[in-house]
C-alpha cells in the first residue's frame, strides 16, 4: 500500500490499510490513521496527528511550519478527525507557539490551494472553496460554507452554518446563521443552509427575525441581544447570542442594501424586531 518511491519515516505511525502514493513524504513523529490515503508528492510533516479516513491530495502539505516571526522551533501539531477530504495543495500549518495546535475535525472538504494558517480551529463539516485562505487564529463553525477565494484575517471567528460570498474579504467575525455577502457585511439568515440542516420551519423564522432585530431595529447591539433574551429564549437564539457576546474584533454590519430597506420599514412604522 506503500509506493517504493514514498519517504515514510520509520518512526512515523501509520494505522491500517494506509495508501501512500508516489513521491510522498511522512516525517518522524506523523500519526496517521486507519484506511487514511495520502496521495501523489504529499506532505506529511512532524508533529501531525491524523484519524481514519481522511484523504489528502496530491501535492499537499499538512503540518508545515506556521508563518508566524514569533515561532521559534518549538514542538507543535496539526490535528486532524476524521473523514476529512482534502484536495490538491492545501497547506495547513501547525500551531506557532509550543504545543499548541491547528485542528480541523471530521467530515470537512477543503478543496484545491486553500490555506489553514497556525492555530486554526475548524469544525466539522465545513466546506472551503479553492483558495479560500485563512490567517492565524481563525475558527470555523461547523457546516460553514466558505466560497472559493475568500479570505480572512487572524483572530476572525465564523460561526456555524454561515455561508460567505467568494471572493471577500473579512476582517470581523460573522455571526452564526447569516450570509456574509461583502466585505464585513452580512444580508439576511441562510434560509437554504438551515433547511438542509434540519432546521424546522419555525427556527428558520425565528433566526430571520433575530436578524431583523439585530440590524435592523435601531437598537444598538447590546440592547438588541438582551432584547433577543427576553424574546427567544430557544437555543438557536441563544448560541446567536453567545457567540456575540464573546466577540473581540466586533460583528460584520449589515449590507448597504439592507440598511436601506431598514430604514425604509422604520420610516413606515413597522416593527423590524417582529417574528
Amino acid at each position: 500500500m506503500i509506493h517504493p518511491t514514498a519517504m515514510v519515516s520509520p518512526k512515523a505511525e501509520l494505522g491500517r490499510e494506509v495508501r501512500v502514493g508516489p513521491g510522498a513524504i511522512i516525517e518522524e513523529g506523523a500519526i496517521v490513521g486507519d484506511r487514511c490515503e495520502v496521495r501523489a508528492h504529499a506532505v506529511i510533516a512532524a508533529g501531525t496527528r491524523m484519524g481514519a479516513g481522511n484523504q489528502i491530495g496530491y501535492g499537499a502539505i499538512v503540518g508545515g511550519e506556521p508563518q508566524d516571526l514569533s515561532w521559534t522551533g518549538a514542538p507543535s501539531r496539526v490535528v486532524l478527525g476524521e473523514g476529512n477530504l482534502i484536495r490538491e495543495h492545501v497547506t495547513i500549518h501547525r500551531g506557532a507557539k509550543p504545543e499548541s495546535e491547528t485542528r480541523i475535525g471530521d467530515g470537512n472538504y477543503l478543496m484545491v490551494g486553500c490555506h489553514v494558517g497556525h492555530n486554526c480551529l475548524v469544525g466539522n463539516r465545513a466546506i472551503l472553496v479553492n483558495h479560500v485562505l485563512l490567517a492565524g487564529y481563525v475558527q470555523v463553525g461547523d457546516r460553514a460554507f466558505l466560497g472559493g477565494g475568500s479570505v480572512f484575517h487572524q483572530h476572525v471567528r465564523i460561526g456555524e452554518l454561515v455561508m460567505v460570498r467568494g471572493g471577500i474579504r473579512i476582517g470581523m467575525d460573522i455571526p452564526p446563521f447569516l450570509m456574509a455577502v461583502d466585505e464585513n457585511e452580512v444580508a439576511g439568515v441562510n434560509r437554504v443552509g438551515l433547511r438542509r440542516a434540519g432546521f424546522s420551519e419555525e427556527a428558520r423564522r425565528r433566526l430571520e427575525a433575530a436578524y431583523r432585530l439585530l440590524y435592523q431595529s435601531g437598537r444598538n447591539v447590546s440592547q438588541a441581544l438582551d432584547e433577543m433574551e427576553r424574546r427567544w429564549p430557544a437555543e438557536d437564539v441563544r448560541r446567536m447570542i453567545d457567540f456575540i457576546r464573546a466577540s473581540r474584533r466586533g460583528i460584520c454590519t449589515p449590507h448597504r442594501g439592507s440598511r436601506r430597506r431598514g430604514s425604509a420599514r422604520e420610516a413606515k412604522g413597522t416593527d423590524a424586531s417582529a417574528p
